[in-house]
């Protein structure tokens, strides 16, 4: 019997990080800012703006402190009122009150983008920021949020932890708003255990975010050379200390390079499964906005909405069965991408479309370093696992 595949192991290390990772054990050179100049948070800095064609880039401690501190550099009132999608991971509305600001839930459909009509309708003056989840590498109508962003005056932070390497009308994701975030953890496309990076293009927003992640006395100096924007922030900004160590920088910048054939890949892979699944009849697998050219790492497809819990239940247990390890959104204990799992909100309103889509939709990892015979097991296990349960007798329902 073929062996199912393993899906869970991270992209590996390469090889060119080992020595330098040596240096600086050796050194004992893991802060950021004992070096005058060049240090590798800050050539990691510098080449991930460049990657991505922004002005300026800040590495720090994980995509989660990225959304805070963007939020943060935006200077917003106490309690500011956030748009969110409602399919996101509990990280994001986490930033959003750690930021002394409140999370206000946007609907998301069955293709896994935000509702544009609810959008639109939760937009009003009471919204002093958009903070928009690319969930799942899945982009939403950024052609409307950011007309409409535009058009209220309203700041526009993209959380980009999912989509490093997906472009819309050929411009890259987070690159769209006035800050982009992104996620060095494991199970992203490029892996340094934990870790995140915003990019903007105001130095003044990047100015405040350096001093609040932990540039103390006149540590920004080590920064790109905006002495103006930062000199007058200094000693006026509380110091979050959410810095990015040289370590983590030294095992991220030999990823770089390997990002576009990381991306082609797991395009290629995902499109793959995606047909096949699609080509059976109780799956589907949501097509992509046409502007939108996807960096995918996982495969996310909806299981019939006449199925009962107890039926998608029993898919999920059957796929397992087989070794393919696959989630239900709403129905896995304590999921934290279902936002009623989220107690620490105040009481939301009821989200219906969400709900629905969340207790059938299915999620499974794909990375790229799978093999054809790998998509194959997977593909075909999915399927057998959905026709026996869609054949299962009526009074199974």
């Amino acid at each position: 019997m073929t062996a199912a595949p393993n899906v869970y192991d991270a992209e590996p290390i390469p090889a060119e990080a080992r020595a330098e990772i040596d240096r600086l054990l050796a050194s004992g050179d893991l802060f950021r800012y004992t070096r005058p100049q060049d240090a590798p948070v800050a050539l990691l800095e510098q080449e991930f703006a460049a990657l991505l064609g922004a002005k300026y880039a800040l590495a720090v401690s994980s995509c989660s402190a990225a959304l805070f501190l963007s939020l943060k550099a935006l200077n917003l009132p106490h309690e500011a009122r956030v748009l969110i999608p409602a399919f996101t991971f509990a990280a994001v509305p986490s930033a959003v009150v750690h930021a002394d600001c409140v999370p206000v839930l946007v609907e998301v459909g069955e293709n896994y983008r935000i509702n544009m009509g609810d959008f639109a309708g939760k937009l009003d003056g009471s919204i002093k920021a958009v903070l928009i989840s690319h969930m799942r590498g899945h982009t939403s109508d950024m052609d409307t949020i950011m007309a409409l962003c535009t058009a209220h005056n309203v700041p526009l932070i993209e959380d980009a932890a999912h989509s490093l390497g997906t472009t819309w009308h050929n411009r890259q994701i987070g690159t769209l708003g006035k800050i982009g975030c992104f996620s060095f953890q494991s199970y992203k496309l490029v892996n340094a255990g934990e870790g995140g990076i915003l990019i903007t293009d105001d130095p003044d927003l990047l100015a405040r975010a350096v001093i609040m992640s932990g540039a103390y006395e006149e540590n920004w100096q080590k920064h790109q050379g905006l002495a103006e924007h930062f000199a007058k922030w200094q000693n006026h900004l509380p110091l979050y200390n959410l810095r990015m160590q040289n370590l983590s920088a030294a095992v991220i910048r030999p990823q770089l390079p390997l990002v576009a054939s990381r991306v082609s890949q797991g395009l290629a892979n995902h499109d793959y499964v995606a047909g096949l699944l699609n080509a059976c009849p109780v799956l589907t697998v949501p097509k992509p906005l046409s502007p939108e050219a996807r960096a995918p790492d996982s495969i996310q497809f909806n299981l019939p909405q006449d199925w009962t819990d107890a039926q998608a239940l029993g898919f999920q247990t059957r796929a397992m069965a087989d070794g393919v390890k696959v989630q239900i959104f709403g129905l896995s204990q304590g999921n934290a991408r279902a936002y009623w799992n989220w107690k620490f909100l105040a009481p939301q309103p009821d989200l219906p479309q969400t709900r629905k889509m969340l207790m059938r939709a299915a999620d499974m990892r794909l990375p790229a370093r799978l093999t054809c015979a790998d998509l194959d097991y997977i593909a075909s296990t999915l399927i057998k696992a959905a026709m026996i349960t869609a054949q299962a007798p009526l009074a199974a329902k």
